[in-house]
């Protein structure tokens, strides 16, 4: 009998573990991603960046140049 209480609690565990290996993919990071527009046309919410208008090209080059240049360590270190 207590072979069969290994058995089963030796099932059950391995069942748990095999469990967590089958969560389904995140669905949010295949919608964020869009070929069809351009990274500069961005969304218009309150996530954004002040100075950076969204469809504005040049703006948005220039955002993006300055969270560059705020998170390289070289500059930092000047």
């Amino acid at each position: 009998m207590k072979l069969n209480f290994k058995t089963l609690g030796l099932c059950l565990v391995a069942d748990a573990f095999l469990a967590a290996c089958s969560e389904p993919p995140e669905i949010a990071a295949k919608v964020a991603k869009r070929p069809d527009v351009a990274p500069y046309m961005g969304a218009d919410n309150g996530f954004m960046t002040k100075g950076w208008t969204p469809g504005d090209r040049a703006s948005w080059t220039e955002a993006i140049n300055k969270r560059n240049q705020r998170q390289s360590e070289y500059s930092r270190a000047k």
